[in-house]
């Protein structure tokens, strides 16, 4: 069996000679406007949590746009772990004396054994770390995000998205579901697949998925219509490290995202948006996959290309109307603190 604790899977990953499988169990505490009484959840207070997301890491990924997009920048506070984590725990190393400046802590791990000394799972990103215990109190990340959206409403800045609309959430949480466990995951399944059987059967049912979204997004601009949403988000993280590192690394190469032109189309559109590209760093990614899946590539060499220039090449998406941001506005231009260090948007 293999076994990593490390946050690009979301879980442990174990593979017994057949199926990709991930460990879904999370620490579900929730971070809620109100906390009822016997409720597993905490109450939303600016400045007492720090959010912990690594940037190579997909499911962190949506976290860090979500906190951009909704403006929260100055009510939850964010550490960035290093990219190429140890079999042990995601470290700080990027921080001076490889000590996160908020926690005071070098691994991540620490966080999870204040909660819990006996933890047993994986150390995940996503977290969210409560500053005066110093103990994680939740790194279920899909659940994160969704709460950042609806538990810290009186955070967001004005002109903020509604990421997760009342009126289309019965429809995007099937659309998010299926987007989950055929295209999120679906790389997962494909590039750890302990069979040829178990490969190919998890390679059909990803490029069926990507055709689906591919076919979806030819009549709209984005998954649930004129404007963003959390579906969005989600999708993003996947088909932004699709040719520089699913393509190859977990041999999902029927065809590159480039040669998808709908969902690169759309996925340029996206990058563009302010909130989505200024989050993200190839270089981390490339990193983090080729250098810490080290029994996919025993050797960790990271590949030069592939060339992104061409991720701010024209998408011409506007001609299906809508905007990303529907009534609202753009975020602030990301802050300096909190730039991608090898960024490939100007400025």
């Amino acid at each position: 069996m293999t076994e990593q604790p490390e946050g690009t899977t979301g879980g442990v990953y174990s593979r017994k000679g057949t199926e990709y499988t991930r460990d879904t169990r999370y620490l579900t505490t929730r971070i809620t406007r109100t906390v009822e009484p016997g409720a597993d959840a905490v109450a939303v207070e600016p400045g007492r949590y720090r959010l912990i997301a690594a940037r190579a890491c997909p499911w962190a990924n949506r976290s860090i746009i979500d906190r951009r997009l909704l403006g929260l920048e100055d009510a939850l506070s964010i550490g960035l772990p290093c990219p190429t984590h140890d079999a042990d725990s995601w470290t700080f190393d990027l921080d001076p004396g490889g000590v996160d400046p908020v926690l005071g802590i070098h691994r991540l791990k620490d966080a999870y054994l204040t909660r819990d000394p006996h933890y047993p799972r994986g150390i995940t990103v996503p977290a969210i770390v409560d500053t005066t215990t110093g103990a994680v109190v939740t790194n279920d990340f899909a659940q994160i995000t969704l709460d950042l959206s609806t538990e810290w409403v009186d955070y967001h800045r004005p002109g903020a998205p509604d990421l997760y609309p009342v009126a289309l959430r019965e429809e995007m949480d099937r659309v998010m579901r299926y987007v989950y466990t055929e295209i999120n995951n679906g790389v997962y399944r494909a590039g750890f697949a302990g069979t040829q059987e178990a490969y190919d059967a998890a390679y059909g049912r990803l490029f069926t998925a990507l055709d689906w979204a591919e076919e979806r997004l030819s009549t709209r601009r984005f998954l649930m219509g004129d404007a963003i949403t959390e579906a969005d988000v989600r999708l993003f993280t996947t088909l932004v490290r699709f040719d520089p590192v699913y393509h190859g690394h977990f041999k999902t190469n029927r065809s590159k995202l480039a040669e998808m032109p709908v969902l690169w189309a759309y996925a340029r559109d996206l990058f563009q948006t302010p909130g989505f590209g200024d989050t993200v760093d190839f270089e981390q990614i490339k990193q983090h996959y080729y250098i810490v899946h080290k029994d996919l590539n025993p050797l960790q060499i990271v590949p030069q290309g592939p060339d992104l220039a061409n991720w701010l090449s024209e998408h011409g998406r506007e001609r299906l109307g809508g905007s990303p941001f529907g009534d609202g506005t753009p975020p602030d231009p990301v802050r300096p603190s909190e730039r991608s260090p090898h960024s490939i948007l100007p400025g």
